[in-house]
């Protein structure tokens, strides 16, 4: 695999180095012959393809997403859906947990998707990309989804997965604003070997350019000689994994291959055929020769952490203590962890194995699994093997050709269309467990890990052949490489039937009639004030973990049941990393709610302001004192008071707005990084009003607990400052810092300002 240094011209079907080329076009001209480049011409309203405004033809939320977007959507305003939007129910499809929680949501998308004009898709019967995939992807559309692993660039569909309050701008009709990104080329060529799936090439993808951030928050457009000899769900399964580099989307060239798609789930006129055009330009090239891809593996706790199965086994010890070092990092060394314990005979044995959702619950993944399987044991010890397909369609094709009886013969468990174990809710393994997955991610907690319980097991992804092997191996991690008999390639029929009979589809036709059912757990946002003209900040957290995932800002799992609750969620904030944040930070949201209360009477002086905020929070009288030596026109009534976290690089991982929100109804205004992992979590910030500050690497000025002063903070956001000014309050001395916000639209900045979007919109 090959990194070119700069861009690339795709000429003649052949990457040529920028530096080499000399060709009839300029480079401008030539960036307008991408595939993405012109998909995202035809969906900009602004007029100035530097500076996008885009209108997403369809969006797709499932149910830990969608009851926080239409809340949001009904505070603003909303009437009806102006798009398609399908809502899924594949995440808290197990009602067991928190009472009634989960199914009281579920009547909540369904009676509003009869209300607003939406798609209604009950649990089980799809996971929430399948389901785009066979029912509403689009050649040279797009759709925004609220999930992060929205990509459906291998039917010709330009997706992005981003947090709710980006959907509910689509649900008002407006935009979703960002700078044309860069194009990256994904230049492939061969054709994989027998027993390589689409996660070792997409893991093979992800260790080579996650780490160098190549193509953060750029779209990859698949291209080359190579695309031709992948199958669409072989295309499929390498896609949705795009979102692990941190890129902003994915494209894929189309061809019969991907037509056949359509023509088999009955959409052939969705079908778009799509090329670059030649002299394309491209900001950067992977150059992947599929051949060379061998079976690989990601060890916990990053879908980065890669190794050919071949290099785990010949160099198991060596692997298995940078593990451990990793762990340490990961875990903050707050639990003992090793994986040492699973090695027998020089061979590392695996509790679990697991082959579900987008990523791996496809046709084509299981039919092979079941090819390695047929015939054979996973045995009566420790190891045990679900597979979930990722919809009922599939389920009912897996059955009638056979492949359901295949597997369940070998004693594994085949369930219905369901995520939960790819975000730590469904198959948790025993503690100090080790499970292989043909899922998404492999964070911690994403297996059901609750370090501060001292509970801990781990993940790591592979692909489903190799699962399959390793299954017929008792456990023993096996590389399909080994597995030496064929594979049958059955085909595929897909039957709409179960979806006819069971999805509520409104056809785009709203009935205001219908009352919204609400459960007793679903609350409104509570009400969140405007952007002050000072601003108190207390570090409440600080985390200097290279990279810091959103299941550590808000962990997944069981606390999915509570996201139609937003203070009953920020409850479980940072509780898996900093379990005395929430604490820290309510104690001082009370200062800003006494602040709050006094300054709601018309005639309330500050000195009243005062004697209740010191009443309420003591800690800041001595704070402000300081403060006003420096700055004595300092006063209450123009004073925001309320936390901030620092940590390295947030935000990696999933889309979900509730890492952000989390910390904004605890009082949060702020972050502090020295860069953020992904362009979603920082938007989630600014639609929430909080801060997305920026402050170099090096030695930090302030440390957790201490207070920071912003003055003049609301002037420096209007006033579009480059470098603003924080200072440390400590010791009763004021020290110096500099931070920046980095790039904000104008809606951006307004919305920062008015305190979150709900605001923004509410005066419009």
């Amino acid at each position: 695999m090959k990194l070119y240094e700069q861009g690339v011209y795709l000429s003649g079907g052949k990457i040529i180095p920028a530096q080499e080329a000399h060709l009839p076009v300029s480079r401008e001209e030539a960036g307008k012959k991408t595939i993405a480049y012109g998909i995202l011409k035809e969906h900009n309203l602004s007029g100035n393809m530097e500076k996008l405004q885009i209108r997403f033809d369809k969006l797709t939320s499932h149910d830990i997403t969608f009851v926080g977007i239409i809340q949001t959507a009904r505070a603003s305003g909303l009437e009806r859906f102006p798009v398609p939007y399908v809502l899924t129910n594949c995440h808290n499809s197990l009602c067991a947990v928190g009472g009634t929680i989960n199914e009281d949501d579920h009547m909540f998308g369904l009676t509003c998707a009869k209300k607003y004009g939406g798609v209604y898709v009950p649990p089980h019967q799809a996971v929430i990309h399948q389901f785009a995939r066979e029912m509403l992807a689009g050649g040279g559309k797009m759709i925004l989804g609220s999930d992060s692993h929205t990509r459906y660039g291998a039917l010709g569909t330009m997706a992005v997965g981003e947090g709710g309050p980006e959907l509910v701008k689509q649900l008002l009709s407006q935009t979703y604003d960002i700078n044309m990104p860069g194009v990256v080329a994904i230049y492939l060529t061969g054709e994989p070997r027998p027993g390589v799936g689409p996660q070792d090439v997409a893991l093979a993808i992800i260790g080579k350019v996650f780490a160098n951030g190549y193509v953060k928050n750029k779209v990859m457009e698949f291209v080359g000689p190579g695309v031709k000899n992948l199958s669409a769900d072989f295309r499929i399964g390498v896609d949705v994994m795009t979102t692990e580099t941190t890129c902003l989307s994915s494209i894929w060239q189309t061809d019969e291959k991907i037509r056949e798609f359509y023509e088999i789930h009955g959409r052939e006129e969705d079908y778009k055929e799509l090329l670059p055009g030649d002299n394309a330009y491209y900001d950067g090239c992977v150059e992947i020769d599929l051949s060379e891809i061998k079976p690989m593996i990601a060890m916990p706790f990053h879908p980065s952490n890669t190794y050919t199965i071949d290099e785990v086994k010949e160099n198991l010890g060596d692997i298995l203590a940078d593990v451990e070092k990793r762990a340490a990092v990961s875990l903050d060394g707050k639990i003992p962890y090793s994986l040492k314990s699973k090695v027998t005979d020089g061979k590392l044995y695996v509790d679990q194995g697991i082959i579900a959702g987008c990523a791996g619950g496809g046709f084509e993944n299981i039919c092979a699994a079941a090819d390695i399987l047929r015939g054979r044991s996973i045995g009566a010890d420790t190891f045990t093997l679900s597979v979930y397909p990722a919809s009922t369609p599939i389920y009912m094709e897996l059955a009638k050709n056979g492949v359901l009886a295949d597997l369940l013969a070998t004693g594994a468990v085949v369930k219905t269309a369901f995520c939960g174990p790819c975000f730590g809710a469904g198959d948790t393994p025993a503690n100090n467990a080790f499970s292989i997955r043909h899922t998404t991610r492999n964070f911690p907690n994403r297996e059901g890990s609750k370090i501060q319980n001292g509970q801990i097991s781990s993940v790591a992804l592979m692909d489903a052949r190799s699962i399959a092997a390793t299954a017929a191996n008792k456990g023993f991690l096996t590389s399909a490489e080994e597995y030496t008999g064929g594979y049958t390639g059955q085909k595929y029929f897909f039957d709409r039937t179960i979806y006819e009979n069971r999805v509520f589809d409104s056809k785009g036709v709203a009935d205001p009639s219908v009352e919204i059912q609400f459960g007793p757990n679903i609350k409104d946002w509570p009400k969140m004030p405007a952007l002050s003209e000072d601003l108190i900040l207390k570090v409440v957290s600080e985390i200097h973990d290279p990279v810091t995932t959103t299941d550590e800002l808000i962990p997944s799992g069981e606390t999915s049941s509570y996201r139609s609750n937003p203070l009953g969620l920020a409850e479980f904030a940072l509780s898996r990393k900093d379990p005395a944040y929430v604490g820290r930070a309510k104690e001082v949201h009370k200062g800003e709610a006494a602040l709050e209360e006094v300054l709601q009477k018309p005639d309330a002086s500050d000195t009243e302001a005062e004697q209740a905020v010191a009443a309420a929070l003591p800690e800041l009288s001595p704070v402000m004192d300081t403060i006003r030596k420096a700055f004595p026109e300092t006063a209450y009534h123009k004073l925001g008071i309320g936390s901030t976290i620092f940590a390295v690089k947030p935000g990696d991982g999933s889309a979900r707005e509730q890492a952000a929100s989390c910390q904004k109804v605890l009082g949060g205004w702020a972050n502090i990084a020295n860069e953020y992992a992904t362009k979603r979590y920082r938007s989630n910030l600014i639609n929430w009003g909080m801060l997305p500050f920026v402050i170099p690497e090096g030695n930090l000025p302030f440390a957790n607990g201490d207070y920071l002063f912003f003055p003049g903070i609301r002037a420096a956001v209007e006033d579009k400052e480059e470098a603003i000014s924080g200072y440390v309050v400590k010791a009763g001395e004021l020290t110096r810092f500099t931070v920046t916000l980095g790039d904000l639209t104008d809606d951006e900045r307004e919305i920062i300002l008015k305190g979150c979007l709900i605001n923004y919109n509410s005066v419009k």
